[in-house]
């Protein structure tokens, strides 16, 4: 979407920014997910400007020699990069293509890219792969795997979480009657409004391929009145997309409906264990599927490069499963082979699922060559033309 025009507008959201002019991008990461997302994207053979610190060697007249540090900026032709997990920190060594005072041309050096140091990005052609990333780190509702509705008894407020803020997507506030001796019906109709209300708001602003876990939360029994409620509306309706994802509500106690209680709730031990796990559903559920496939109906799924591709060609793929360390390997040809592959399986209808591999289940994916697929249809002849994982490694 962004090579059809020469020159772009500025991006700019409460945690990451960038603007694109050509090929250039100029980034400032302002939190840790922001340098994973970096660490995507930056590969061998790009072109990196940023600012850092070189030790100089100086002569004074007399001939004496001494030596000190000096703040420059410098461009390096990336040849290595490395990232620090623990000081968050990318290391991005290279060969300097820019006249400086202070390094000589084709002189190595090793830029330490840092929270909120802002540097700019030169590819030769940015993929499809790799604008899909900008997008996700720019856009804050596109990593908010967590959604939140903090509520009691005629207030609700639904939130999308990321790792670095909390959206309120939408507040509903309203009266509702009291329950009187003898008249409870009243008390019911507005509870019902009220629910119909925030399940409306619910559907309207999380995005459930995105979302990993939706946490309902209230003091009392607010909270399981309105999962009830919800489910009931689901049947009645035919809701697709709330029964086949009734595995990602959770429900918690909460002091109040008040936004601020969300916080007290996430401290919770408890709370985080089952977030964790249910956030990490969505991966593992997909690779539990492809096993049970490979077991059950082994024509149907397959792993390695040339399986998948093949696959792909007969417009075979219902999901396919790529690791995010595929796309770092340093042979631009073989990086481009796997754009297309995603291209490719998103143009014939197909689901992409990309693997994080700092995360258990994208490990597991990588001991299959980092590459895998489910198909729509069975495909024997793929076995019978005695493809081995072996050959392909």
């Amino acid at each position: 979407m962004y090579e059809s025009k020469e020159e772009y507008t500025i991006i700019c959201q409460p945690h990451y920014i960038y603007y694109i002019q050509h090929q250039n991008v100029t980034i400032i990461p302002e939190e840790s997910e922001d340098m994973w997302h970096a660490y995507n994207l930056v590969a061998e053979g790009d072109s990196l400007r940023a600012s850092t610190i070189r030790k100089v060697t100086t002569e004074s007249s007399t001939g004496s020699v001494g030596s000190n540090r000096v703040r420059t900026t410098l461009t390096v032709r990336v040849e290595n990069v490395d990232f620090d997990t623990q000081a968050c920190v990318l290391r991005v060594k290279g060969r300097n293509i820019q006249e400086n005072q202070y390094v000589k041309m084709g002189a190595y050096h090793t830029i330490d890219l840092e929270l909120n140091r802002k540097f700019t990005l030169v590819k030769a052609h940015w993929d499809s792969v790799a604008l899909d990333r900008l997008d996700m780190a720019c856009d804050p509702t596109q990593h908010a795997d967590l959604a939140a509705i903090i509520m009691q008894e005629g207030l609700a407020n639904v939130c999308l979480v990321t790792a670095s803020m909390t959206l309120v997507k939408a507040k509903i506030d309203v009266n509702i009657p009291r329950k009187r001796k003898g008249q409870c019906s009243q008390h019911e109709k507005g509870l019902n409004k009220f629910f119909e209300s925030v399940m409306q708001a619910l559907l309207r602003h999380v995005n459930f391929e995105i979302v990993k876990c939706v946490l309902i939360a209230s003091p009392g029994f607010v909270k399981d009145q309105f999962y009830d409620y919800v489910f009931q509306q689901a049947i009645k309706l035919e809701n697709k997309v709330l029964l086949e994802n009734k595995s990602m509500f959770v429900l918690v106690h909460s002091s109040s409906g008040f936004k601020h209680s969300l916080k007290e709730i996430l401290q919770d031990p408890v709370v985080q264990n089952k977030l964790s796990d249910t956030k990490a559903a969505g991966e593992v559920k997909v690779l539990e599927c492809f096993y049970t496939i490979l077991q059950t109906e082994p024509d149907r799924a397959f792993y390695g490069i040339k399986h998948v591709e093949k696959a792909c060609k007969a417009q075979a793929i219902e999901t396919l499963l790529i690791s995010d360390n595929l796309f770092r390997c340093q042979d631009v040809a073989q990086r481009k082979c796997y754009v297309n592959l995603v291209d490719s399986v998103k143009e014939s209808g197909g689901d992409v699922k990309l693997f994080s591999s700092l995360h258990i289940s994208g490990e597991q994916l990588e001991q299959l060559t980092g590459v895998a697929a489910i198909l729509r249809f069975p495909m024997p002849e793929l076995e019978e033309e005695g493809i081995s994982s072996g050959e392909e490694d």
